[in-house]
């Protein structure tokens, strides 16, 4: 990250802190205060791009001279000049669940380091992991029974978010993407159709379907609604046996009752022969209209998912906290009203007791710690792991959830609890601050 990647206030109290000689070992912890509506879980998202951006902190020459260019005075901007990360970093590894006050990054590092990469993370890990359990959402909600592919490039706020999307929803097991770049830089299938326009642009629908299939005559998917949606089927039933085509062939239904024009579609193309045709939908799907068609045992076989997932439009985003919980090993803590953080560096064990929340060096027999060092001396200590990686680890802990947490509406979320060990360090900083 560069050095300005955040707030203002960071860069104000990280001079402070370097004028008053203030460089003793601080604890950060990053969490969710709160699920956001609806959610019985959270899955962990953002964190990789969260470290890389830590571990590459410094300040350009231009930045520098910027900010003695707007007050800050040349000796502080002379320390700044000097700054990196060299400290370490324990998280969750991304496509774990989480829960409400359960940490997913926490750093250890000199004040000033780790004060001024708390926008930076806090930025990635809130948005990624609020798109990636919507996401999650929606694989769940699908049963295994349709096919979900990221359609909602145009609709995120911003080309950057829009790559998010189509990573953290690959990593929770979403088909393809139809994000072009974001094909390309990560390696997932790139899915597409054509748009009204292109159908628009021809003398009729089958002039369209029949010279799109003649380019593309092995993926060959025809939009059917632009004038009469079945009449549409019928059209690409007609150019789909006269072109004989057989492999990845769909049609793609973007508007109208979806499951009764889906049900007449395969009605056209079971009479037509035509069996192996797929059928595709489209058009302000979300996991609750998914589960509907899935219940209803609606035929169909994929569905792009746009503008609910980009923006995880039910709720776009999630109450996260970046919170100072140790300074030069003394434990401290915020005490506000609805706000109240716990002291200490931590970690997280998972059993099927539950999980609980510890002081880092506490252990927890038979269960599975959550947070792994992943940076040591400001450099990665483990390898960025494969989206596929992050999909089984997803998928393990998916299957694992109870049922009532996994609910669409009104689940029981998933709960934590804290250890005597963490309540008395939070009894020990409270008597320090009456």
């Amino acid at each position: 990250m560069t050095g300005t990647s955040c707030d203002l206030y960071e860069l104000t109290m990280a001079v402070s802190y370097l004028d008053q000689g203030m460089g003793g070992e601080a604890v950060f912890s990053l969490y969710p205060r709160v699920l956001p509506p609806d959610r019985g879980y959270l899955v962990a998202a953002g964190v990789d791009d969260a470290v890389d951006a830590v571990c590459a902190l410094r300040f350009d020459d231009d930045e520098l001279a910027w900010l003695g260019g707007i007050g800050f005075r040349p000796d502080a901007v002379a320390r700044l000049a000097d700054v990196r990360f060299t400290g370490e970093i324990h998280a969750v590894p991304e496509g774990r669940i989480v829960t409400a006050g359960e940490p997913i990054l926490e750093i250890t590092a000199p004040l000033v380091e780790a004060q001024l990469v708390e926008t930076i993370v806090l930025n990635q890990v809130t948005y990624q992991t609020a798109i990636a359990t919507k996401a999650a959402r929606c694989v769940d909600a699908a049963a295994g029974r349709i096919a979900l592919a990221d359609f909602a490039f145009r609709r995120t706020h911003g080309v950057e978010a829009a790559l998010a999307v189509a990573r953290v929803s690959a990593m929770v097991g979403f088909v393809g993407t139809s994000n072009v770049p974001a094909a390309r830089r990560f390696g997932l299938p790139a899915v597409g159709t054509m748009a009204h326009s292109y159908v628009e642009a021809f003398p009729s629908e089958r002039d369209a379907f029949r010279t799109f299939a003649g380019l593309f005559p092995d993926r060959a998917t025809f939009l059917v609604d632009t004038y009469d949606t079945l009449e549409g089927v019928r059209a690409a039933a007609d150019v789909i046996r006269e072109l004989g085509l057989a492999q990845d062939v769909g049609v793609r239904l973007d508007s109208g009752d979806l499951a009764g024009l889906a049900r007449s579609a395969r009605t056209i193309l079971d009479d037509a022969g035509l069996h192996h045709v797929r059928i595709l939908a489209s058009g302000g799907l979300d996991e609750h209209s998914i589960a509907e068609l899935v219940q209803a045992g609606v035929p169909i076989d994929a569905v792009g998912v746009g503008s609910q997932l980009g923006v995880s439009a039910d709720a776009p985003t999630v109450e996260t906290a970046y919170k100072l919980v140790s300074y030069e090993g003394r434990p401290v803590r915020k005490r506000s009203p609805g706000k109240a953080s716990i002291p200490g560096a931590k970690q997280v064990w998972r059993s099927p007791r539950g999980d609980r929340i510890t002081a880092r060096d506490e252990v927890v027999a038979d269960a599975e710690p959550l947070l792994v060092p992943m940076v040591r001396d400001g450099r990665r200590v483990v390898e960025r792991p494969t989206i596929e990686a992050n999909r089984q680890v997803f998928r393990r802990d998916l299957e694992a959830l109870p049922a009532v947490a996994r609910r669409l509406r009104s689940p029981e979320p998933l709960a934590a609890t804290f250890s005597p060990a963490l309540l008395q360090l939070a009894a020990e900083a409270d008597a320090a601050h009456p």
